[in-house]
C-alpha cells in the first residue's frame, strides 16, 4: 500500500512539473525576416517567420497576414520544418510600408495558442527620398467652371502645413488655407474666396517644398489654368522647324497670299527628318489640327504628338520628301480648343527641302587608266557626267582582245554634308553596259581608301572617291559603253537616290 502511494504521488509530481514545462515554454515567433526598419530593393525581400514549436501549419496560415500601406498581399505559403516563408503573388513594391501580422489565435501541433499577438512593420520607403508631386489638381491648362473649386496636391511623401504655406503661391494671388490627407500626402488647398471668372492663374510651387524627412522637391514647378466659361479662339502662335539632332528653327509665313507681299517667302533647308511644330495660344485638340493641316505637293503629315489637347502640336512625314522639292504647309481654320472655340485665321508657310544632310549621292564623274600596266604613267582619263558619247581611248596594246586585264575604275559622287557612299551599295548597283559586245568588265573589289592612285582627279578633292578594281576584256568591236549605277544608291546617313546615273562613251 506504501508502495502504491509513492507512485501516485511521483505521477502528480510529473504532471504539474510537465505542466509547468509547457507553461513556460511559450509558442512564439523566435526570429523573422527581413526584419524591422528600411529594405532597399523590394525584390530581394524574404518573408519569413521562425517558431519556437512546431506550427499547426493551417491555424498559422489562417491567422497571418501581410499588408502594404493597408492593403493586402496575397502569397503562397512555403513550410520547411519551424519556419513558414511567405512568397507573395507579386513582387514587393518601392515606397510602401508593410505590416506583418501573426494573430495571437495561431497555434502548434499540441493546440497551444501564443501568448500574444505578432506585428511588426518594415519598409522599402527610404528616409531620404526626396518628395515626388504624383499628381495635381486642375491639370495643366484645364479649365474649370466652378469658382470654388479645391486644387489639391499628392505628394510622394508625407509633407507638413507649414511647407505648403511656404512654398506654394498662386497668380493673381488668393487666400485661403491648406489641409492635408492621405497620411499627409494629399493637400488640398481651400479658396477663402471665389476665383475670378474668366481668369487666367498660375499656382507655382517652389523648389524649397520638403517633406517630413526634410528632403526638398529639388526644382520648381508651375501650372496654369483658367476659371470660368472660354469664349476666347485659338490661334497660331508660331510654327518651327524641329530636326532630328535637336536644333529648332522658327518658320516664317507667307504673307504673300493677302498681296501684302510681291514675292513668296520660303524657308530653307528642310532635312528629310524634320517634324513641323505648331504652338498654339492655348489648347487645341491635335487630331483637330491634323485634320485642318496639309502638305501641298509633299508627303502626307501624320500626328506625332499624343492625342488630346495641346498648346503644342507634332507632326511628321508619313516618308521623305524628295531632295529639292517645294511644298507648302497650310493650317486652315477650324481647329478647336477644349470649349469648342475654332481658329479663324489661316496661315501658309512655304518649305524647300534642300537640307545639306538630305542630299542623295550623285555620281558626277569616273576616271579609268589607258594603260594600267604602267605604274609610271597608267594614262588616267576622267570623264564627267556630261561627257556624253566622248571617245574613250582604249587601246588593243594595254587592252589586249579577248584577254582579262586587271584594271580599275573610279567614280566620283557629291554626297550630303558628313555623308560616306555605302560600298555595298556602289557594288550592287554598278554596271558596264556596252553595244556590240564591245568589252566586259568584272568587278571584283571596292576600295574606299589606299587607291592606286594616291591623288584623285585634279579638281575633285573635296567630292567621295570609290575604287572598283576588277578584270576587263576588251574586243576589236567598236560601239557605245555605258558605264551606270541604277537606282538606290545610299550613303550613311541614310540618304537614298532615286536616279539613274549614266556616263555613255564611245569606243
Amino acid at each position: 500500500m506504501k508502495n502504491k502511494l509513492c507512485i501516485l504521488l511521483l505521477f502528480i509530481i510529473f504532471v504539474f512539473n510537465s505542466c509547468d514545462i509547457l507553461r513556460f515554454s511559450q509558442f512564439e515567433v523566435v526570429t523573422w525576416t527581413p526584419g524591422i526598419g528600411y529594405h532597399g530593393e523590394p525584390e530581394n525581400i524574404i518573408v519569413s517567420l521562425n517558431f519556437s514549436h512546431d506550427p499547426d501549419k493551417a491555424s498559422v496560415e489562417r491567422n497571418f497576414s501581410l499588408t502594404g500601406n493597408g492593403n493586402r498581399v496575397r502569397g503562397n505559403f512555403l513550410w520547411n520544418g519551424k519556419r513558414m516563408t511567405f512568397t507573395p503573388l507579386t513582387i514587393l513594391e518601392a515606397n510602401i510600408d508593410y505590416t506583418i501580422n501573426l494573430s495571437a489565435d495561431a497555434r502548434n501541433t499540441k493546440g497551444l495558442s501564443m501568448d500574444e499577438a505578432f506585428n511588426y512593420d518594415f519598409t522599402t520607403r527610404p528616409d531620404n527620398e526626396r518628395p515626388v508631386l504624383v499628381s495635381y489638381f486642375p491639370a495643366m491648362y484645364e479649365q474649370i467652371d466652378d469658382q470654388r473649386t479645391k486644387v489639391t496636391l499628392e505628394f510622394s511623401v508625407p509633407v507638413t502645413l507649414r511647407t505648403l504655406y511656404e512654398n506654394v503661391s498662386f497668380s493673381p494671388s488668393m487666400t485661403g488655407f491648406w489641409s492635408l490627407d492621405n497620411e499627409d500626402r494629399l493637400a488640398v488647398f481651400t479658396p477663402s474666396e471665389l476665383w475670378i471668372n474668366n481668369n487666367r492663374y498660375e499656382m507655382r510651387v517652389s523648389a524649397s517644398l520638403t517633406g517630413i524627412n526634410g528632403m526638398n522637391i529639388e526644382k520648381d514647378f508651375s501650372s496654369i489654368f483658367t476659371i470660368g466659361i472660354d469664349s476666347e479662339k485659338p490661334y497660331l502662335i508660331e510654327a518651327k522647324r524641329i530636326s532630328i539632332n535637336g536644333n529648332i528653327v522658327q518658320l516664317i509665313a507667307d504673307s504673300g497670299y493677302t498681296g501684302a507681299a510681291s514675292l513668296p517667302v520660303e524657308n530653307h533647308d528642310w532635312e528629310k527628318d524634320d517634324k513641323l511644330l505648331l504652338v498654339f495660344s492655348k489648347p487645341v485638340d491635335s487630331v483637330s489640327v491634323r485634320n485642318y493641316v496639309s502638305a501641298e505637293d509633299g508627303p502626307n503629315l501624320v500626328l506625332e504628338s499624343v492625342p488630346g489637347f495641346n498648346n503644342e502640336v507634332i507632326l511628321k512625314f508619313d516618308s521623305i520628301p524628295v531632295y529639292e522639292s517645294r511644298f507648302t504647309f497650310k493650317i486652315k481654320p477650324g481647329i478647336k480648343d477644349n470649349a469648342g472655340n475654332e481658329s479663324k485665321e489661316e496661315y501658309i508657310f512655304r518649305v524647300f527641302a534642300n537640307g545639306k544632310y538630305s542630299k542623295p549621292p550623285t555620281l558626277v564623274g569616273i576616271r579609268i587608266p589607258m594603260a594600267p600596266g604602267n605604274e609610271t604613267n597608267p594614262e588616267l582619263k576622267y570623264f564627267d557626267i556630261n561627257s556624253l558619247y566622248d571617245d574613250i581611248p582604249i587601246k588593243n596594246e594595254n587592252y589586249p582582245s579577248g584577254e582579262s586585264v586587271r584594271t580599275w575604275i573610279e567614280l566620283y559622287f557629291i554626297t550630303a554634308e558628313g555623308a560616306k557612299i555605302d560600298p555595298f551599295s556602289v557594288m550592287e548597283l554598278f554596271r558596264i553596259d556596252t553595244s556590240n559586245n564591245v568589252l566586259s568588265f568584272s568587278a571584283r573589289q571596292v576600295k574606299t581608301d589606299n587607291f592606286t592612285i594616291a591623288d584623285p582627279q585634279s579638281g575633285m578633292e573635296d567630292f567621295q572617291r570609290i575604287e572598283i578594281a576588277g578584270n576587263l576584256i576588251n574586243s576589236t568591236s567598236f560601239g557605245i559603253i555605258n558605264f551606270q549605277i541604277a537606282p538606290g544608291l545610299k550613303d550613311s546617313l541614310g540618304n537614298q537616290s532615286e536616279n539613274l546615273f549614266r556616263i555613255s562613251l564611245i569606243k
